[in-house]
């Protein structure tokens, strides 16, 4: 029995992601450099057999999506949407820690915006619906959403998200090692196809 497998595609460089600003709903496009990455990456799964695939509603990852070459086979998932910064929507890691110094996005959640507690249930929801999809999947989504997905796609906690660094227009894997109760990480921010 061949194993399904996740592939998690994080969206294209915006100009946020570029300089480190909490990008949650504010809705930026992609950077040029964001879209010729997007379209590497659509090259780098060119003949990667996908059954189905699923894009966060937000504008840099419907438009990664398009540029990869699986707009018209995408399905929008609210789910995927990025973590909701609230409070610190446009700051960077240093503003924030500058009021509150021992501040970890994994661990605290934002005020004004979505729990851990928060976070973890929408991933909960998307792992309950890809283990009921057949065949293997695809997800257009960013960042720090996709690191707590990892993070209980092997049973940890939101927190587990902060060991897993994730760089824009990368591609990583979920899956299962010998059996559908045995969800392992296969592949994590391989960034081969991207280019300056």
């Amino acid at each position: 029995m061949q194993l399904p497998v996740i592939y998690l595609a994080r969206h294209g460089e915006t100009e946020w992601s570029l300089s480190g600003q909490h990008t949650g709903n504010t809705d930026l496009p992609l950077t040029p450099r964001g879209e010729r990455n997007a379209k590497r990456l659509g090259e780098r799964l060119a003949g990667t057999a996908v059954d189905h695939v699923f894009t966060s509603p937000l504008l840099r990852a419907r438009t990664t999506c398009e540029l990869a070459g699986f707009g018209e086979q995408a399905v929008v998932d609210e789910d995927l949407r990025e973590w909701n910064y609230g409070d610190y929507e446009g700051l960077t890691t240093p503003q924030i820690r500058e009021q509150r110094p021992d501040w970890q996005l994994f661990r605290d959640g934002c005020p004004g915006g979505e729990s851990v507690a928060e976070i973890e249930a929408r991933a909960d929801r998307v792992i309950a619906r890809l283990r009921a999809c057949s065949g293997n999947n695809l997800l257009f989504s960013s960042g720090h959403f996709l690191r707590v997905l990892a993070s209980r796609w092997i049973g940890l906690s939101a927190a587990g998200g902060q060991n897993f660094l994730l760089s824009t227009a990368t591609l990583s894997a979920l899956g299962y090692e010998h059996k559908l109760d045995e969800p392992v990480i296969r592949l994590w921010n391989d960034a081969r196809h991207v280019g300056d």
